[in-house]
């Protein structure tokens, strides 16, 4: 590594950390002034909301934005370099586009190690005590609102309710069908079924259950029966963005949970794992289409390159919600769905290296 590798990955660096610094002060200041009345008027503790709230919303927003301050910092300082010439002595010196593009691959690669370390092991914990604060100090109770429910509790057993009270944990007309060879061999219905926050089990109100065996059937009802249904009332009260608090194994695992019940949600929690490794990689293919554009000097001097650049970044983020809401509403695999814009911003990425080292 030459002194101007070193002088480049000083410069990218030093760029990023101070853009995305000075933003996350404007942010915050911002976001003071927007949720100042809910601190006042649920009396949230200064000392809850700087250590628990904000310090926990820097690793978090650092990662969501990471990408496009990426972009921002190269665009920036490299046609600073441009317009200065710098760029035209280093590669009259002999040093090829290609040679020239390495340390800032290595300065790509260090913030795309970062934000894999943020992902895995530091938002993860962090996102936790956010929300928990939110939850607490910002946001309304939370409301299942949920009709016609229906879980696969374990294998062979189904559950359905017609809606869901998570204030008092009160599940209506509510129903288990266990199966066998794919053939019903008990059925329950019951008014309803609720918590038993003292013995912790379902207490079932009010049953009448079938039990069939062949052309037999047996019939009994009850008033109220005690139950071990393989589920809890957590199961009702959590938010889609529960799987922000998770790392990448538990995700997993809860995916799989999610899966086993017959979660509408499935396509969400996906598009989050997939995420998570598809936003390292678009560092990579930013940082080149960056370099690319900013690289010449222009007679519009540097704003144009970062107006430009800004165009591009935001266009990108634009794509990655179109196609979130495509896999979302439709059939489209949420795999295919978070990378296809990758794909096609690394088409355009080749697109302009090659313009450039021309």
């Amino acid at each position: 590594m030459k002194k101007l590798d070193l002088y480049i990955i000083k410069k990218f660096l030093g760029t990023f950390v101070y853009s995305i610094a000075l933003i996350i002060v404007i942010v915050i200041v911002f976001d003071i002034s927007e949720k100042m009345d809910d601190f006042i008027d649920k009396e949230a503790p200064l000392t809850a909301i700087i250590f628990d709230y904000y310090l926990n919303f820097i690793p978090y927003f650092i990662n969501l934005f990471g990408s496009l301050f990426i972009f921002i910092a190269v665009i920036f300082f490299t046609s600073k370099m441009a317009e200065d010439t710098e760029i035209i002595a280093i590669l009259s010196s002999g040093v090829s586009f290609k040679r020239f593009l390495f340390p800032y691959f290595i300065s790509s690669f260090v913030i795309a190690l970062v934000s894999f370390i943020l992902i895995e092991w530091v938002i993860p914990p962090a996102n936790k005590v956010r929300l928990d604060f939110e939850e607490k100090y910002i946001k309304n109770a939370y409301r299942n609102r949920d009709k016609n429910i229906h879980r696969q509790v374990e294998k062979n057993v189904f559950v359905y309710m017609e809606s869901y009270n998570n204030f008092y944990d009160i599940g209506y007309k509510f129903s288990i069908e266990k199966f066998e060879n794919k053939q019903l061999k008990s059925k329950l219905i019951a008014d309803y079924v609720q918590w038993d926050t003292v013995k912790n089990k379902w207490k079932i109100h009010n049953y009448f259950i079938r039990d069939l065996d062949g052309m037999n059937e047996k019939i009994t009802s009850g008033r109220s029966i005690d139950s071990t249904i393989n589920m809890l009332p957590e199961d009702f009260t959590q938010r889609l963005n529960v799987v922000e608090t998770m790392n990448m194994q538990e995700l997993n695992k809860f995916i799989d949970e999610q899966k086993m019940i017959g979660s509408e949600n499935i396509t969400t929690f996906l598009i989050e794992k997939y995420r998570r490794i598809a936003f390292p990689f678009s560092t990579f293919i930013l940082t080149l289409i960056g370099v690319s554009l900013s690289s010449r000097k222009t007679r519009g001097g540097v704003g144009i390159n970062i107006g430009l650049g800004l165009l591009i970044a935001f266009s990108y983020i634009l794509f990655m919600q179109i196609f979130t809401v495509f896999s979302t509403n439709s059939s489209m695999n949420p795999l295919i769905s978070v990378w296809i814009p990758n794909l096609i911003y690394a088409v355009i990425a080749l697109f302009f290296y090659k313009r450039a080292a021309k």
